[in-house]
């Protein structure tokens, strides 16, 4: 049996301002928490997705990007970032900040996300090995093909995807 996990609660400014059990912070309209969100770009410059697994009790089988979760109390936001991406790709990378941001995305009547989300990006060239209670799918696709496919299927992703991929583009144009 998996023992509860807590995330770190915070203000609008990103200040810890207690800790939450996991589930308790996505009821309802949930309540704010740290995140993180991983872009991995292969050699070649493609970017790496997952499809979220049939368990996840958000956005379950949505596609999504490499990798995101919640630091642990104490837990510095890019050592969880890397240790996830470790955990769920078997991915060893080496996480670069780019920025953070603020949303809210309603999953169903019981479920949401509320999040203050720091997103990364990081280069790798290895062998990956997904983790199958975390990743239904993966593949690599490249910039130009992932805007086209957000545009014209916005519903296959995660909410936080397509907001983080936007932004990401619109810095890189």
């Amino acid at each position: 049996m998996n023992r509860p996990e807590n995330l770190v609660l915070v203000d609008a400014n990103d200040r810890r301002i207690g800790v939450a059990e996991k589930m308790e912070c996505h009821l309802g309209d949930g309540l704010l928490h740290r995140a993180f969100s991983v872009f991995i770009y292969g050699p070649d410059g493609r970017v790496l997705l997952q499809q979220r697994s049939a368990a996840k009790p958000l956005w379950p089988l949505y596609w999504s990007n490499a990798c995101c979760g919640h630091p642990r109390p104490g837990e510095a936001v890019r050592r969880a970032a890397k240790r996830r991406t470790q955990e769920e790709f078997g991915i060893d990378c080496q996480p670069r900040f780019l920025y953070k941001f603020r949303y809210q995305a309603r999953y169903s009547e019981r479920l949401s996300e509320h999040e203050l989300c720091h997103v990364f990006e990081s280069d790798y060239s290895g062998d990956i090995n997904p983790d199958p209670a975390e990743i239904a799918a993966w593949r690599w696709i490249a910039p130009d093909a992932l805007t086209r496919e957000v545009k014209s299927h916005p519903e296959r992703f995660s909410p936080w995807m397509k907001l983080e991929w936007a932004e990401i583009r619109r810095r890189r144009s």
